[in-house]
């Protein structure tokens, strides 16, 4: 039998208002273990693209229906998740509409860019958050 990392996919969901202007990054607050802060995401199911797992898993989680904007990367340290061996493809998106926390997510809020840098985050999201931000410098 073949063994291969768990497929995963995160979203970065930029959260606009009427006027199309970001507010700020979406964060959810986990349920599950590992607790704490992290970008909403999940398992892609077998038979599902990549980005209608995203489109599923930011529903899901923040009830927010995304338009994906960009393929930020793909991260795949062993080490990224506690639990086991993960592959994780990050999309950068955007929303509007007030976010709801559902499924795997206690709670929910949406982060200013200037308070992003102080949020203490799960799994390697610090990096991919850090990655995106680089971007936009």
């Amino acid at each position: 039998m073949i063994r291969t990392p768990y497929l995963t996919v995160d979203g970065i969901i930029e959260l606009c208002d009427d006027a199309e202007q970001v507010q700020g990054i979406v964060l959810i607050e986990r349920k599950n273990p590992p607790y704490g802060w992290a970008l909403p995401g999940g398992f892609v199911d077998i038979g599902e693209t990549v980005e209608a797992a995203l489109v599923r898993e930011m529903r899901e989680e923040t009830s927010l229906d995304v338009r994906i904007i960009a393929l930020l990367g793909i991260y795949s340290d062993p080490l990224r998740d506690p639990r086991f061996h993960t592959v994780s493809i990050v999309y950068c998106c955007r929303a509007a509409g007030v976010p709801k926390a559902e499924d795997d997510a206690k709670s929910v809020r949406v982060v200013p860019y200037d308070a992003l840098a102080r949020m203490v985050l799960a799994f390697d999201h610090r990096k991919i958050l850090d990655d995106y931000l680089a971007i936009l410098r």
